[in-house]
């Protein structure tokens, strides 16, 4: 079996794949910057559970 050159078609294809993957990469990679971004910045997180949230609340004065 002989060698063939590559199709002109297939060295397209390869770079709109490749075009296509590196964008796929970084969207994946941004979700996940902000996702750790957001996780260390707001801390615990509390869950809605139809509950009243002390935290929001405005702190009591003492009298």
């Amino acid at each position: 079996m002989a060698i063939r050159t590559e199709h002109e078609l297939h060295k397209r294809r390869f770079s709109r794949n490749l075009g296509v993957g590196l964008a796929l990469a970084s969207f994946v990679l941004l979700v996940f910057a902000l996702s750790v971004v957001k996780i260390q910045r707001v801390g615990p997180v509390e869950g809605f559970d139809h509950q009243p949230r002390t935290t929001l609340l405005p702190a009591e004065q003492s009298e």
